[in-house]
């Protein structure tokens, strides 16, 4: 099976931003955008999307408060303001026709959440009904099983 045009690597207008170096870490690997928003939980492409949506200087804005949520690696929280100015100069202009092409991906996330919600209940549910039916059994692990006594033979 291939992949879908939007979720391919190739074809993604993001990939010069979310492959952009952050910054050095503190144990000396260069820290990318891509990994910098993936740790703290964002999913990367849909926080490129985001941000490319939004004027240059509000994105700066936005990425430089993802920014300061990073640990300290060689560079500081009072420099999250001017990494993020660096950084978003790769995201591709608002109204670029690349740049459309995610918004496709993010409402067919946002479309599968109901479906997805649904399958967490199910799964919620049959969780509970097996702690349910543990409850209710009876506690007959360490019991010797229930020997019949029966008469002795006389002959």
């Amino acid at each position: 099976m291939t992949l879908r045009p939007e979720y391919a690597l190739g074809n993604s207008p993001y990939n010069e931003f979310l492959f952009a170096a952050v910054g050095e870490e503190k144990a000396g690997q260069s820290l990318t955008v891509l990994s910098a928003l993936a740790r703290l939980g964002f999913d990367p492409w849909t926080e490129a999307a985001r941000l490319a949506a939004l004027p240059r200087e509000a994105a700066a804005r936005a990425f430089a408060v993802t920014i300061a949520m990073l640990p300290e690696g060689d560079w500081q929280v009072t420099d999250a303001d001017i990494i993020a100015t660096r950084l978003v100069r790769w995201l591709p202009k608002p109204g670029d026709a690349a740049a459309r092409v995610p918004t496709k991906v993010v409402a067919a996330q946002h479309a599968a959440t109901p479906a997805k919600r649904r399958w967490l209940f199910w799964a919620a549910l049959a969780v509970a009904g097996l702690a349910f039916g543990l409850v209710l059994q009876p506690e007959t692990l360490f019991e010797p099983p229930h020997a019949t006594v029966t008469a002795p033979n006389r002959l």
